[in-house]
């Protein structure tokens, strides 16, 4: 079957980081997931020999057949998974958007581009070196930046408080429109798209830290 494109949300893999900033592009394939149960078609596939859950996505605002991949693999080695998965299905890089948290974007807002830099990011360094190339498209979902420095791997594997969760958790709905803006009118679009979702106002459920479920890998 060809595909349209591939959406691979990044993360590290069991219970223990369930929740945590580092897997905001878990949540957001499970995002996307949930939706296309609602509004489209969904089939799990055997993603085994990939190190990764796999998933075939059908919805309307795709434009086609994608994709969604949660990688199994850990954060470091990512690469591991994305490298044979767009080789097995003759995807390009220019196919492919890695949804990833990102330090260095306030919590809750986004942004979208393609290639770059890896600003410290393992998980971008590792498929950028097996895939030989950083030219494939990033959804970027901000989590900011520990209030103490030297703290970033203990702020990544943490889980936000409930202001920050809330804030994560209203971002995703603008993120599945910054993805679906990508695949129907390309790049600028999807650049527009996300940035509208800037200081997003999370809803006032009065929930506190431990009821939240964003992320939810």
């Amino acid at each position: 079957m060809e595909y349209t494109g591939v959406l691979v949300g990044l993360g590290n893999p069991g219970p223990r980081y369930d929740g945590t900033r580092h897997n905001c592009g878990f949540a957001l394939v499970s995002a996307l997931l949930e939706l296309a149960e609602k509004e489209g078609d969904l089939n799990a596939l055997n993603g085994g020999k990939f190190s990764c859950e796999l998933w075939r996505v059908r919805l309307p605002q795709l434009g086609g057949t994608w994709l969604a991949a949660k990688p199994q693999t850990f954060m470091n080695l990512s690469g591991q998974c994305v490298q044979p998965l767009l080789a097995w299905h003759k995807l390009k890089p220019e196919q492919l958007v890695v949804a990833h948290d990102e330090l260095d974007i306030p919590a809750g807002e986004l942004r979208f581009k393609r290639g770059g830099g890896n600003a410290g990011h393992n998980g971008l360094k590792s498929i950028t070196e097996l895939l030989g190339t950083p030219d494939f498209y990033r959804l970027r979902l901000g989590i900011g930046r520990p209030p103490h420095k030297g703290d970033v791997t203990n702020w990544v594997l943490g889980r936000p408080d409930a202001e920050d969760a809330g804030k994560l958790r209203a971002s995703l709905p603008m993120a599945l429109d910054t993805l679906f803006a990508f695949a129907d009118k390309g790049l600028e679009a999807a650049v527009r798209m996300a940035r509208k979702a800037d200081a997003p106002k999370p809803p006032k459920t009065g929930t506190k830290a431990a009821d939240t479920d964003m992320p939810n890998g």
